[in-house]
C-alpha cells in the first residue's frame, strides 16, 4: 500500500543549522615563567615556548616543577576558579626568552596573563631613579599592544612582599590592562588574583572578592599609602593604580580578600575598575561575533540599516534585562537621513557617499551601572 503525504502548499527543507555568533570566554588564563626538570623528567614534561593546559594541581607541579608549576597550581585552587590555565615556560632567564614566550602567548584565547613569581620592585632597591623589574614592564607592553577580535586581554603583577609604595606604577606600567597587588605573603599573589579575577564574569566587581593565599593584614596606614586619602564628605574612593589584600573583620570567619578591584590607571576619566575593562571587552565581542554575519549581506537602505539596529539589539537588550547594563541607545545617522521625507542635497550627499563607500557609521551609547563601592551613614540619635 502507497501512502501519499497530504497536500502542503508550502514545504520547507531545513539544510543548514542557523548562524550562531561566537561566545567569547573570560576565564583563561597565561602563566609564563621557569620550570626544572628533575633528573628524569616524563616525557610530557613542559618545552619551552610550548603552550601547555593544565586542569590538576597535581600535574601543574610534576610537570612544569618550580615557580611555573607553582603559580599555575596557585591559580587553579581558586574558588570560583579560571576556565583554563594555559603553562608557557621560559627557555632561560633572558629578556629575548620572556619576549619569545610573551610572542607565543599572543596567540592563546586568553583574557589575564601573569609571570611567575616576578614582583614589581626598583631594579636597584629603594632607588626612585631606577628601573622596574623588566619582566613586568614587558608584560604590561604586552597587554596594551595585543589587540584582535576578541584577543584583548589583562596583566596581573604582585608588588614587592610589604611594599606599599604606589609611585612604582608609572609610565608604560600605569594602564588600564594592568592589576596590581600590594600583599604580605610568600605564595604567588599575582598567579593567585589572576585566578580569582577569571573565575567571575566580566560586569562582576572585584571588591572584597576571595583569593585563597595566606598574608599578613596591612596596617590602617599601609592602606592609606597605598590608596591614598579619601574625602570623609564624598565618600569616594581614593586608588592610585595598587590593589591590596585584606582581611575585614566584618567578613565572618578569617580569609583574604582584595581590597579594591582597580585597574593600573589611577587618571581622571579613564577605566579605573577591572570589571570596566571587562566588560567594555566582552560587549565589544558579543556586536562584532554578531555583526560579522551581516557583513556583505545588509543593504544600505531603510529595511537594512533597521535590521542591523536589530542585530545590535538582540546583543544589547539581554544584557540590559539581566541588569549588566542600565540603559543603551543606537543612532545610524544614515538611517535617519534616509528616513527624512526630503533630505536636503548636503544630506543627499551623505547618504550617497556612504553607498559609493560602503561603510555606515553606528553610535552605541550604554549605560553601565557599577557596583557599590562605599556607603556613607549618619547616623543621629536625639
Amino acid at each position: 500500500m502507497t501512502t501519499t503525504d497530504p497536500v502542503r502548499y508550502i514545504r520547507v527543507k531545513i539544510e543548514d543549522f542557523p548562524f550562531a555568533p561566537a561566545n567569547r570566554a573570560y576565564g583563561n588564563v597565561a602563566i609564563l615563567g621557569l620550570a626544572t626538570p628533575p633528573a628524569t623528567p616524563p616525557d610530557t614534561f613542559v618545552q619551552p615556548n610550548v603552550p601547555t593546559l593544565f586542569t590538576d594541581v597535581n600535574d601543574a607541579r610534576t610537570l612544569a616543577t618550580g615557580p611555573l608549576g607553582e603559580a599555575v597550581a596557585t591559580a587553579l585552587v581558586q574558588e570560583p576558579g579560571p576556565s583554563e590555565v594555559w603553562a608557557v615556560r621560559l627557555a632561560d632567564s633572558s629578556d629575548g626568552a620572556l619576549d619569545a614566550a610573551l610572542a607565543r602567548v599572543a596567540t592563546l584565547n586568553v583574557q589575564l596573563v601573569a609571570v611567575a613569581n616576578t614582583p614589581l620592585v626598583r631594579t636597584s632597591g629603594d632607588d626612585e631613579q631606577s628601573a622596574p623589574t623588566p619582566a613586568i614592564v614587558k608584560l604590561a607592553e604586552h597587554v596594551d599592544a595585543v589587540a584582535g577580535d576578541g584577543m584583548e586581554r589583562i596583566g596581573v603583577a604582585m608588588l614587592g612582599k610589604g611594599d606599599t609604595n604606589p609611585g612604582i606604577v608609572e609610565g608604560k606600567l600605569a594602564t588600564e590592562r594592568m592589576v596590581y597587588v600590594a600583599h604580605k605573603s610568600d605564595e604567588d599573589v599575582a598567579a593567585a588574583v589572576a585566578g580569582t579575577i577569571a573565575g567571575y564574569e566580566p560586569h562582576i566587581s572585584l571588591l572584597l572578592k576571595q583569593v585563597k593565599v595566606s598574608s599578613e593584614p596591612f596596617s590602617a596606614q599601609d592602606v592609606l599609602t597605598i590608596n591614598g586619602a579619601e574625602g570623609e564628605n564624598s565618600g569616594g574612593p581614593g586608588g592610585q593604580g595598587v590593589n591590596w589584600l585584606v582581611d575585614p573583620p566584618l567578613i565572618p570567619g578569617k580569609g583574604v580578600f582584595l581590597g579594591e578591584g582597580y585597574t593600573g590607571n589611577a587618571k581622571p576619566g579613564g577605566k579605573k575598575y577591572i570589571d570596566i575593562v571587562r566588560t567594555v571587552d566582552d560587549i565589544t565581542f558579543r556586536l562584532k561575533a554578531q555583526l560579522i554575519g551581516s557583513i556583505g549581506n545588509l543593504r544600505i537602505s531603510r529595511a537594512g540599516l533597521r535590521g542591523l539596529v536589530a542585530e545590535m539589539e538582540t546583543v544589547l537588550e539581554p544584557l540590559r534585562r539581566a541588569a549588566v547594563i542600565d540603559s543603551y541607545e543606537i543612532v545610524l545617522p544614515i538611517l535617519v537621513l534616509l528616513d527624512k521625507p526630503q533630505p536636503t542635497p548636503q544630506e543627499e550627499n551623505l547618504i550617497k557617499k556612504a553607498r559609493a563607500e560602503r561603510a555606515v557609521e553606528a553610535l552605541v551609547r550604554i549605560t553601565y551601572a557599577g557596583a557599590v563601592h562605599r556607603i556613607n551613614i549618619t547616623l543621629k540619635f536625639e
